[in-house]
């Protein structure tokens, strides 16, 4: 199996394209102020995972924007902190200032050169709006979990993917989805009969930071460490 055997690239964004561990601690920077004992970057993002999918799951058509400051406050009420509704809710917004890897633009229009590319993401579609122009390229579909009403990783999102992707002419065996997390996309993938390529963004650490266990782990078809190293990968096997 090569790069070159699919039409399509399917991806995850917030960990994947865009920085969303380095987002969401520069984001808790007012809260983590005022915490009183010691908290490592993992334990953040670990405690973050927790809350994050456990409303995913309780409030599936709730938006991203609106959901993350339910998320802020239960990290507060752990961590024995009082904040303001008014900080919940910059929080929620901040999503729109999260930076894309340094990497991610170049990379993606050097496929969108060879590939569709569409994006599946746990995001609203104005949150997204603000990503989308740090990643400099015209995505031929975008689907969020407002769209579908359900976040990753519900099959619900894979459905709408596929449906989707025949839309534009894509069969399910062309696709390649794309992703960081083996929680919200990998392990569905497997579930849903679609090749995936793993962006191990977070190689060089242990755990799986701001994304939850996935249990069982799930298989993969291709391996890379960035985008970067995606896209070199595909002009080298275009050579050959």
């Amino acid at each position: 199996m090569r790069l070159t055997d699919f039409k399509a690239l399917t991806f995850d964004c917030y960990g994947t394209l865009i920085d969303w561990e380095s987002g969401i601690m520069e984001g808790l920077k007012p809260l983590l102020e005022k915490v009183t004992h010691p908290l490592t970057r993992d334990q953040v993002l670990q405690a973050h995972a927790r809350h994050e999918s456990t409303q995913q799951r309780h409030t599936p058509a709730k938006v991203y924007r609106d959901l993350l400051p339910i998320v802020y406050k239960r990290l507060a009420e752990e961590w024995g902190v009082v904040v303001s509704h008014e900080e919940c809710v910059a929080y929620g917004l901040s999503v729109r200032n999260w930076s894309a890897f340094p990497d991610s633009q170049e990379a993606l229009r050097y496929l969108k050169k060879h590939y569709k590319l569409v994006i599946l993401s746990n995001v609203d579609n104005e949150t997204f709006s603000f990503s989308n122009k740090r990643l400099g390229v015209d995505f031929d579909a975008i689907i969020t979990a407002e769209d579908v009403g359900a976040y990753k990783p519900s099959p619900l999102n894979f459905e709408c993917l596929t449906e989707v992707m025949a839309g534009i002419g894509i069969q399910k065996a062309e696709i390649l989805h794309t992703a960081e997390s083996l929680f919200h996309d990998h392990k569905p993938a497997n579930a849903h009969g679609l090749h995936s390529c793993w962006i191990h963004r977070r190689h060089e650490k242990e755990g799986f930071g701001a994304t939850m266990h996935p249990g069982d782990l799930p298989k993969y078809d291709f391996y890379f460490t960035s985008m970067g190293a995606m896209a070199a990968a595909h002009m080298e096997q275009s050579r050959s």
